[in-house]
């Protein structure tokens, strides 16, 4: 008998998981953008953290950022996966610029 099991993510080190927010597709005026017209999205959400990087004590350092943030990341960054039908980015702490309050 087959069991199905639900696949995690789980980040190293100072690897960060979202997942990308979909762009707007109206205007504050109300116009309308097409999908070919749109900017790729810089905006996501937090899904998973990593534990940190190790400094040379060997003390852990958390990241500033948890899950759940909204986060904005610089715009050619990461590595795109895809599990079970849902699409994640993987980036490095580095790469997240700020966090949307």
């Amino acid at each position: 008998m087959a069991t199905a099991t639900k696949r995690t993510l789980k980040p190293l080190g100072d690897k960060v998981i979202v997942q990308k927010l979909e762009p707007q597709e109206k205007t504050a005026g109300g116009i309308i953008i097409p999908g070919n017209a749109q900017e790729k999205p810089q905006e996501a959400k937090v899904i998973a953290v990593g534990p940190g990087l190790t400094d040379d004590k060997g003390q852990r350092k958390p990241l500033d950022v948890k899950e759940g943030d909204h986060v904005l990341f610089a715009k050619y960054s990461g590595t795109e996966v895809k599990l079970e039908s849902e699409e994640y980015l993987i980036l490095s702490e580095k790469d997240i610029l700020a966090i949307v309050n």
